[in-house]
């Protein structure tokens, strides 16, 4: 699986990886993941907040694979933001990961007051290599913005909620524009939009599957996505996206699915501060 796409590090990130959120079995999660690396996925996406960093860093010590060749992002939780200890969080990420570096850093959520003060660390963690690649999680423009200005590193990734159902066209292009690769997370929305009609019709076309569809609508816009996956069907059926091509009439008929509707929860604490 040779699929991915330039950072503004220099650095590529593969287009598709594994998520692991709620993957908290300690002899589940580790198998998922070494089956996702037996079909090629290389980025495997944790954080602090998941509970499972021990695990996947038991998942990439069992495995066969260089260091090099894996893609490993996690991020810093709104706790440690709040009280200031926002590289104590990153070093506790890299012990149960049992690694030296992490390839992406991010900030979890935009918590007010404190982004700019934990972006601030990030810098800092990226100039040292201990993160060879910093960015956020559930930035809006206006957070954006304000952190661009206030900040010498421009994000590497932006990853949000992004599916046919809660489409951030407009989010993605000012990502873009100003060197910010869009990851998807919870890309198929948990289910939310298999069983649109016209959805399996454009999969019926191509012979796929609704999820592959919804995939590949989100890769051709230049997009990474994460889906979690854990029986080996899924894991599989994930990866086959990038053999067929969704033409202009497709993609804007899936464009039109739009409702916001967001298939995650905004954490309580971030509900409480106006998120």
């Amino acid at each position: 699986m040779e699929n991915t796409i330039a950072l503004n590090t220099g650095a590529h990130m593969p287009l598709l990886g594994l998520g692991t959120y709620k993957m908290t079995d300690a002899q589940d999660t580790p198998r998922v993941i070494r089956d996702a690396f037996s079909m090629g996925y290389r980025l495997i996406d944790t954080a602090s907040s998941y509970k499972n960093e021990d695990l996947v860093g038991q998942a990439m010590k069992d495995c066969s694979l260089k260091r090099e060749d894996l893609f490993v992002t996690t991020k810093v939780w709104n706790t440690a933001q709040r009280i200031g200890n926002v590289e104590g969080a990153f070093e506790r990420s890299l012990d149960r990961l049992g690694l030296d570096y992490v390839d992406l850093y991010m900030i979890h959520w935009p918590v007010a007051g404190c982004y700019i003060d934990t972006w601030h660390v990030l810098e800092d963690l990226y100039r040292s290599g201990r993160a060879r690649a910093i960015g956020v999680c559930n930035f809006n423009e206006i957070q954006l913005t304000d952190l661009l200005e206030h900040s010498s590193v421009v994000p590497a990734v932006n990853q949000i909620e992004f599916h046919p159902l809660n489409n951030e066209d407009s989010l993605r292009l000012f990502c873009q524009k100003n060197g910010i690769v869009v990851q998807a997370y919870s890309p198929l929305a948990r289910g939310a939009y298999l069983n649109r009609e016209v959805l399996k019709k454009i999969a019926e076309r191509h012979y796929r599957s609704v999820p592959q569809v919804g995939l590949r609508w989100l890769v051709q816009k230049g997009c990474s996505v994460i889906p979690k996956a854990a029986q080996l069907d899924r894991l599989l059926e994930n990866t086959q996206i990038f053999d067929f091509t969704l033409d202009e009439t497709e993609m804007a008929t899936i464009d039109s699915l739009n409702e916001n509707y967001h298939s995650a929860n905004v954490p309580e604490d971030m509900q409480q501060s106006g998120m």
